[in-house]
């Protein structure tokens, strides 16, 4: 079947695979708010990451090849460029201080929230490239302006929900509690005059601010994938499957975030490749979607094992400097003498 005869089936076993997976996460892996150890999420992650391969070769098999690799690359650009989100929620988590037996769920509606912004994007991208083609050469000359930016802009080290204006929308509107109800999202309180109101605990400004956030990695990661291609069934099925495993994704990787040092230039890299690919249309020339997806693997590859390499001389250093020389023995050992 062509990419351009996905029918109405394709899109019921998409969506009925995607609701499995979420109540499978929700109903059955984490049932009861725990906090998720690195083994656990490890094991989630490989079973999210095995059901995107799975519904891969669907789309080989069923869209033909020409989808299948784009299917590939478009989940496997969305899946490194959702690794540079982690480091946000990181940040969001600790500013509001979330236990982290409750950040899964802020995760999962997090997750439900941005599967609907992303769609909403995806619709009005497809629909603009397809009418003016030439919004892909400004989409290009976003990314590399992303790409340059992210590599000389700073990072920032601390997250403001104050100054986040869906959450100064949202507060002029609703009482917040200053502490948490367990999981709660909105719980009912007694306010001073002893009029029982609706209140939103933290838990739902922290959620609020994940939603936003993600708006501002969809603006880049959207334009990205429709470097790859345009079928809105490929932009939108990818994206959702690196979405899903972006929970589990973050529960085991937020203990060795530190150690992909490197990994912010490899993003920028691969930004910038489709952002010049982009740009290559106006001179005609056109990059498969197999170069592309070898050309990503490449970057990502020498992005990691660049930071493995950084990480691994660093603690030797750490090592050799907590370790006394035999001169400075020597010393000690004739100071003891004295």
């Amino acid at each position: 079947m062509a990419l351009n005869q996905v029918t109405d089936v394709v899109w019921i076993v998409f969506i009925v695979s995607i609701a499995v997976l979420l109540i499978l996460d929700l109903g059955v892996f984490n049932r009861k708010a725990h906090v998720i150890r690195p083994r656990e999420a490890l094991l989630q992650m490989a079973f999210f990451i095995s059901a995107a391969i799975v519904f891969n070769v669907g789309v080989y098999l069923y869209l033909g090849s020409t989808a299948g690799l784009e299917f590939t690359t478009g989940y496997l650009m969305e899946l490194m460029l959702s690794v540079d989100n982690l480091f946000v929620i990181i940040l969001i988590f600790t500013s509001f201080g979330i236990p982290r037996k409750y950040q899964h769920k802020v995760l999962f509606y997090g997750i439900l929230g941005a599967l609907i912004f992303r769609l909403a994007f995806i619709l009005v991208g497809v629909t603009l490239v397809e009418s003016f083609e030439w919004v892909l050469y400004i989409f290009g000359a976003f990314l590399i302006y992303t790409a340059i930016k992210m590599v000389v802009g700073k990072e920032k080290g601390t997250v403001e929900p104050e100054r986040n204006l869906m959450v100064r929308f949202f507060r002029r509107f609703m009482r917040v509690t200053k502490d948490y109800h367990g999981d709660k999202f909105f719980v009912r309180m007694a306010d001073d005059s002893g009029k029982h109101l609706l209140w939103a605990t933290p838990m739902f400004i922290a959620l609020l601010v994940i939603e936003s956030t993600d708006i501002v990695f969809a603006v880049d990661s959207i334009p990205a994938i429709l470097g790859i291609t345009t079928s809105t069934f490929i932009v939108f099925s990818s994206n959702a499957f690196a979405i899903l495993g972006l929970r589990s994704m973050y529960f085991a990787l937020s203990h060795i975030m530190t150690l992909f040092c490197y990994l912010k230039y490899g993003l920028a890299g691969i930004l910038g490749f489709v952002g010049a690919k982009m740009l290559a249309g106006i001179f005609d020339v056109h990059v498969s979607v197999l170069t592309s997806l070898l050309v990503i693997v490449v970057i990502l590859g020498v992005a990691m094992g660049a930071s493995v390499i950084k990480t691994r001389r660093t603690d030797a250093c750490a090592l050799s400097a907590k370790k006394p020389g035999k001169g400075a023995a020597k010393e000690d050992d004739g100071e003891e003498k004295r």
